[in-house]
Formats: C-alpha cells, structure tokens, sequence
C-alpha cells in the first residue's frame, strides 16, 4: 500500500527583519517625520558652524576695543592689574596684533598657557574645517582647552589680530544652541509630519480605504448591494478609481449573473443532449437494419436518413465535449508521427477514392505530444477539410489534404494544406469561436475551437495561416523540435516489417 502524500507546509509569512508600520497612515507619518528630521540634521552642522563662527568674532572684536585702553596707557604699556581687567572683560587670555610691518606685539599680555592652543583661522577657512569646527569643540580634547583665534582687524590697520581664549565658554552654549536646535528639529517635524498626515490621510488614506473596503466587502459577497461603492465625484486620481470601480463591480455583478444562468442552462443543455445521443444511436441502429430490407424507396431514402444522425450524433457529441468544465493535462511525450495521422485520416474518412492524404512526415519523425490529445486534434482537422472539399460540387482534380511536419524557432509545426475552396472572410473573424466558428451549414463549429484549446494545452497553438481560392493551411504548433530515428537496419528491421 502506498504512503499517503504528506500535507504541504503550511506557507509562512515572511519574517520582518526590521520594524515598519503595516498600516499605510502611519508608514505617511512615520516618513514624513523621518524625511522632516533629515533635512533637519543637513541644516545642523551649518547652524552650529555658523553660531561658533560669529560667537568667536565676538570675542575677537570685544578684545580689539579692550586693547584699545594701551594708547592712552603711560608707555603703551598695562599694568597687571588693568590687563587682568581687560582679559576678564573681553573673555580672552591674550591679544596680539601682526602690524604691516611684520612686527608682533601683545596687546594685552596674559599669563604663560599650560599647553598649546589649538588654531582657528577665521580669515579664510576650507569649507570641511569650518563645518567640522564646531564638532571639534564639542568632542575635542579634555578641559582647560584654549582656542587660538586669527581674524582680520576692524579698528587697527594691520594683517591680522590674535586672541586666545578658553573654549570652556564655548562648548557650553555650544551645547544649549544644540540641544535648542534638536528641541525645534524635533517639534517642526512633529508638526509638519502631523500636517502632512492629516493632509494625506483626509485626501489619499481614507478615500482609499474606503475603495479597499468595498473591494473587500465585494469579493465576499458580490450579490451584496451595499458593497457597491459610490463615487464621490472627485476629479482627481482618487475620484477616477472609484468610477472605475464602480464601472466595474456593475459590470461583474452582471456577468456573475449571466454565468449562473448560463451555467444552470448548459447543465440542462448537457442532460437533454445526453438522452438527445442515446436517442439517435437508437435511431442509427434502427437506420441500419431497415437498410438491410431489400425495399427500393427505403435504399433509395436511407442515404440520406444517415447523413442527418451522423450529423445529428456528430453535434450532440461536439457539444458534451466542449461542456466539459476543462480538458485534463497533456500527458506528453515522444511519439511517431505517421502512425498518428494514419488512424485520424481513417477516423476522418480519407480514402483514395474520395479526399485522400498526402503525408509529407518521413518515417520515424516523432513530436512531443499527448497521444489522445494530438489524434483529436487530427481528426478535426481532416474532418473539416475533407468536408470543406466535399463541398466543391465541381472539381477539376481530385481532393487532396498534404500533411507535412517542420522545425520553426525549436518548435514542431504540422502543416495541413488541402484543395478546398478555402475560408470565407466572414468565417475567418470567428473561426476558433464555438457555436460560431462553422464554415458550412449544418456545422456546430466546436471542432476547431476543441482544437485550438487542445494544442495550446500544450503550450502551443494552432492557426489558419493561409487561406483563398486554392485552399486552405492550418498549421498546429507544439512545443519542442522534432525528433528523427533513425530507420532499422538488418535483421532488426526485417523483423519489424513481419
């Protein structure tokens, strides 16, 4: 006994390897929020660049005026007392001025520095160091740091003025401006994204809420006719979708209605054409054995009496077959050719005294195909050809069907080509369309549509590629080239042949 097949997994979502929001108005808020504090953090570094720079230019220019005291000084020179003053007031330790002349002099002294200062240029600073200034003052070096600054001199005509000072003073309103601008950061994107999250939420989320709602509420039940969304007349996008929508559900609704109906039909349709077939078997078999009375005007009608069951049986048979919900998968693989085409051209009715077949398909030429599969689709296609000759009253040369098998693109294509009179235009636009597709009178025209649907469950298809008054060519196209065997040889194939 074999092993009964084991349950397929269950299919598993797939795991988030990181936080984010399902809903679409929070994914709104939390991007505009995130995209606001962004472009926040790219406006910092200038904001602190810019508050550092003019905060030591302060100190620069306060120091200039208090070294200004030196020219009414007796000598030019300050006592330790009134320099102390200076230093103290300015928030400098000393100052320092570079004349033209080259000749550097302290200003205001100041007392000897435990460790180099580091240097700040304010005359012309690289853009990198001036942004990465302010950083460096906050993360640089331990306490007691001193910052050399150099700038132009507003009040003295010389290169440069210099001061050095503590940057104690410095990193901390450093900090206090930083944690400001963090504090405004953070409140401009709470507030631009609420504003932005409402403004999408009021004109975007909720609207298309409301079509996923109905949506939703239509594929559960579409017989439900409060799931028919109302527009709500908007001229945008949103608007748009929900005409569409609406469009759509009401063109659904009928078609759902339509194929009930149509369904409840076909199946009664299939139960009386099955009893229909039963019927005119009876019939056939009764046909057969008045053909066996020797009676003129009975041999004389029975000809005829025939052709009609057939036809009869031919459509009621034509119509269970294509009722079927769907044909079963092809069951494909190799097989020859010419034995295929002899036992569909017999089904068919070819005979050399009427429409015979040429076959162009040399011995051994295998398709890839279902067996089943590939003789229906044969023995439509001879069928209607040799009914599409017949047709022709007055020939000049007998009905021919030419079957001939090649390669095109890694593709195998059998191509039938008969001698009729060749598909009508009008024909020709429903074709492959059941109950629509006949080009002859009495025809259900379901044989190429059974067809077709047959060939393109192989993947492949099957089309009228030529047509007039010389005839017709159907080509069926299947998948995979055409293989050739090779022929027997010796003893093997005089066997074969016995």
């Amino acid at each position: 006994m074999a092993d009964a097949p084991s349950p397929p997994a269950p299919i598993r979502p797939p795991r988030r390897r990181f936080f984010w929001p399902g809903g679409l108005s929070a994914r709104l808020l939390l991007l505009t929020v995130l995209f606001v504090a962004g472009a926040g953090a790219l406006a910092l570094p200038p904001a602190l660049a810019s508050f550092e720079e003019q905060w030591l230019l302060d100190r620069v220019r306060a120091a200039e005026l208090a070294s200004m005291a030196t020219e009414a000084a007796p000598d030019q020179v300050l006592s330790e007392a009134l320099a102390s003053q200076l230093r103290q007031g300015a928030g400098v330790q000393t100052v320092a001025i570079l004349d033209n002349d080259g000749n550097r002099f302290l200003k205001v002294p100041g007392p000897k520095l435990a460790r180099p200062p580091y240097l700040v240029d304010l005359r012309d600073q690289a853009p990198e160091s001036w942004l990465s200034a302010p950083f460096q003052t906050l993360f640089g070096g331990g306490e007691g740091r001193m910052v050399r600054v150099i700038a132009e001199p507003r009040f003295y005509k010389a290169q440069f003025i210099e001061v050095v000072a503590p940057d104690a003073e410095l990193k901390a309103e450093l900090k206090v401006y930083l944690w400001r601008l963090l504090a405004v950061m953070a409140f401009v994107s709470a507030l631009a994204g609420g504003l932005v999250y409402l403004s999408l939420n009021y004109f975007l989320v909720r609207p298309m809420q409301r079509i996923t709602r109905s949506m939703e509420r239509f594929a559960s039940d579409p017989e439900d006719a409060a799931a028919r969304i109302e527009p709500s007349g908007r001229r945008d996008e949103i608007g748009r979708a929900e005409v569409q929508l609406e469009r759509m559900q009401d063109e659904l609704r009928v078609a759902l209605s339509s194929r009930a109906r149509l369904a409840a039909l076909g199946e009664a349709v299939a139960k009386i054409n099955h009893d229909l077939r039963n019927m005119l078997t009876s019939a056939q078999i009764a046909s057969e054995r008045l053909a066996a009375l020797n009676d003129p005007q009975v041999t004389q009608a029975m000809p005829r009496l025939e052709r009609a069951l057939d036809r009869a049986v031919k459509l009621a048979t034509g119509v269970l077959t294509y009722g079927k919900t769907e044909e079963a998968a092809p069951d494909a693989r190799p097989l020859p050719l010419g034995p295929v085409l002899e036992a569909a051209a017999e089904e068919a009715r070819l005979s050399p005294e009427g429409v015979r077949m040429i076959s162009l398909v040399d011995a051994g030429e295998q398709v890839n195909a279902d067996p089943d599969q590939l003789h229906r689709i044969l023995v439509n296609l001879l069928r209607n050809a040799r009914e599409a000759v017949e047709q022709q009253t007055a020939r000049m040369t007998p009905g021919a069907i030419q079957v001939s098998l090649f390669e095109d693109d890694g593709a195998s294509v059998i191509r039938l080509a008969d001698n009729g009179p060749g598909v009508s235009e009008r024909a020709r636009e429903r074709l492959f369309q059941p109950f629509a597709g006949s080009t002859r009178a009495g025809g259900a025209g379901l044989g190429l549509a059974i067809a077709r649907e047959l060939a393109q469950g192989h993947g492949g298809d099957l089309s009228l590629s030529q047509t007039g008054p010389e005839g017709s060519v159907f080509e069926l196209r299947l998948p995979g080239a055409p293989v050739k065997t090779p022929p027997l040889k010796g003893r093997r194939a005089k066997n074969a042949e016995a």
